[in-house]
């Protein structure tokens, strides 16, 4: 059966499953449509929030940052990982023991503000439209490259979908749903992974197989990956760093701090009977993605070593024109010169999976010595040596230009895997994008029309006309977040870091001070978020700069790249959260407000364990 053909098929059916799901559980109540009747089993729960934590960033693009970044893409292993500790600590069971629907109700009621709750959904709203941005860009480029549509009518195949499960099943059909799409997605990444390592080092456990031999040497691989990246002019992928140690630090915490302050996280631990359950379900959440995250770096080393394999013929790890993997184990010790004349692929002679992924655009090659080869290395490079043997090869500059978020998507293609792979890889692509984009919306329509409709504008609006808001505004959300992606923002490739940065910086400092402190008042709490918020957009926005209405110039607000002790935008989120926790305290002491009674004994019960402190006579 042909290719495409297969692939129909397959994301046909897991479409077909996702609707058929959705039906089955259509929300009934505002209970079931928010938090699925908080009666989800906490191994189903973790699943669900896997599938909805596992974005298209961490199953398309962040192997593809892994492969580039090498060591110093362990910010977002650690980074990501670490949150949910933080969150299961932290954060799950007290706002599973506070009871309510939506962060901002718990902000709202903690701060005894309705002031307080505006500003938590704003912050909310910036944060997750800032998100969805990716995942509808992602969900276009899946559809673009395997059902063979523009990345726009994609865009629509996926509103529709979403849509069609979403706004009816509300958390309660997204919540299985989501189970169905954690299955399909982890399949569809483990199972490439294990045929390429089988295929490299003769190992079919890829975390194994990253530090394994290649077959049929005694070379490890890491080892090979090091010498063909350095002689090429790239850093060497064991020892990279993303940046200075005091960036990787605040990225680190960034998104530690943003993963605990993500709405459309936070909300899925509101879904279980009871406060023991939301720990429970942390931690199975932390063995459902810890499948996938400990599979990545396996996929982005292996990824790297075949993609040059595949354009220089003296790695040692060479295609035909079928795309037959083929490894030389002579000249993977031999050590060859990587740019001798011959050692680049005739344009004609590229595999078959690069011609199709250039009609995407991803992935570019350009001519730039007439010689019809392909040359692939770091043009850029401050190594004389690698520059010096280029230029005696007649090489005039880098020619292939690769995309890194097709590392996972063409990965089965580059190592010749069967069509059905090739195919639960696509379905498991649109899965994780439409997964996070169904998490998003309900969190942008349980703030809009719980928080705001409800308890703010309207206080006596009925049940069923909650329900009626909750889905009038979930079909608003999927149309700006459809516009969002046909028409991405110039800074798209940075948005999933920054909504990171903006969580860190405005919702998990009201959060841990709601729960943690008895002191802070109403107007301190705003102050931080509003403030948090603030520093970190301004640093972000003034890297890109502020353009003027014409859009033909802009203002560059500070003083280059990186201007803040060497922190890159994405790690600001930590300032802007330190940021955020001295304006709070900072407020509270100036202005000498005091917390009402009635919030420190809500803030005293959520904290501590009924029956706390009997066993000692208190």
């Amino acid at each position: 059966m042909e290719l495409q053909t297969v692939i129909y098929l397959v994301v046909g059916a897991s479409f077909a499953l996702y609707l058929g799901i959705a039906f089955w559980s259509r929300a009934a109540s505002t209970s079931e449509f928010y938090v699925a009747g908080s009666g989800v089993h906490p191994v189903t729960n973790g699943m669900a929030t896997a599938a909805d934590w596992m974005s298209a960033a961490s199953f398309i693009s962040m192997a593809g940052l892994l492969s580039t970044m090498g060591h110093g893409g362990a910010v977002f292993l650690m980074g990501w990982t670490g949150g949910y500790v933080l969150l299961a600590m932290l954060l799950a069971p007290y706002l599973r023991k506070f009871g309510k629907f939506t962060v901002p109700e718990f902000i709202g009621d903690r701060y005894y503000s309705q002031a307080a709750r505006t500003v938590a959904v704003i912050c909310l709203l910036i944060i997750c439209v800032v998100y969805i941005v990716g995942q509808m860009t992602g969900v276009g480029v899946t559809f673009a490259r395997f059902l063979n549509v523009s990345a726009d009518t994609g865009i629509y195949i996926g509103m529709a979908i979403v849509f069609a499960y979403a706004v009816f099943g509300g958390m309660k059909g997204i919540t299985y749903t989501q189970v169905a799409q954690y299955i399909v997605l982890i399949i569809a990444y483990t199972i490439p992974a294990v045929f390429i390592s089988f295929n490299l080092t003769g190992n079919p456990f890829p975390m194994l197989g990253m530090g394994s031999n290649l077959a049929g040497t005694d070379v490890a691989l890491l080892a090979k990956l090091d010498q063909v990246v350095t002689d090429l002019g790239f850093p060497q992928f064991t020892t990279q760093t993303a940046g200075s140690t005091l960036n990787m630090v605040f990225f680190t915490i960034s998104l530690m701090i943003g993963t605990a302050g993500l709405p459309h996280v936070i909300i899925r631990f509101f879904t279980v009977p009871k406060v023991a359950d939301a720990r429970y379900s942390a931690g199975w959440t932390l063995v459902f993605i810890a499948i996938l995250y400990t599979v990545a770096p396996a996929v982005g080393s292996m990824a790297r070593l075949n993609l040059i394999g595949t354009f220089n013929t003296n790695v040692g790890i060479t295609q035909n024109a079928d795309g037959q993997l083929t490894i030389n184990p002579d000249v993977i010790k031999a050590n060859p010169d990587l740019f001798a004349p011959e050692a680049s692929i005739l344009y004609e002679d590229r595999p078959d999976w690069v011609k199709r992924w250039e009609r995407t655009g991803l992935l570019k090659w350009e001519d730039k010595n007439g010689d019809g080869r392909i040359q692939f290395y770091n043009s850029a490079t401050k190594n004389e040596a690698v520059l010096a043997k280029a230029e005696a090869a007649g090489w005039k500059g880098n020619e292939l230009t690769v995309n890194n978020d097709i590392i996972v998507l063409a990965n089965p293609e580059i190592a010749q895997l069967p069509n059905w792979v090739i195919a639960l890889v696509a379905a498991g692509a649109v899965a994780a994008a439409l997964s996070t984009a169904a998490g998003l919306l309900l969190a942008i329509s349980s703030a809009i029309s719980h928080d705001l409709v409800k308890r703010v504008f309207k206080p006596d609006l009925s049940e069923k006309g909650e329900l009626i808001a909750g889905r009038l505004s979930m079909i608003a959300a999927i149309i700006l977040a459809g516009y969002l992606g046909l028409n991405p923002p110039g800074f798209a490739a940075a948005t999933v870091a920054l909504a990171f940065g903006l969580a860190a910086s405005s919702l998990f400092p009201a959060i841990m001070m709601g729960i943690f402190s008895k002191t802070i008042t109403d107007k301190a709490a705003i102050a931080g978020m509003i403030a948090g918020m603030f520093v970190t957009c301004f640093y972000v926005f003034a890297h890109h700069g502020i353009f003027f209405i014409q859009g033909t110039s802009y203002v560059q607000l500070i003083g280059g790249p990186n201007s803040f002790f060497g922190l890159t935008p994405a790690a600001f989120g930590t300032v802007g959260a330190i940021v955020n926790f001295v304006v709070a305290f900072l407020v509270t002491k100036v202005t000498g407000g005091r917390v009402p009674t009635h919030v420190q004994e809500m803030v005293e019960s959520v904290r501590i364990p009924r029956g706390a402190g009997a066993a000692v006579g208190h």
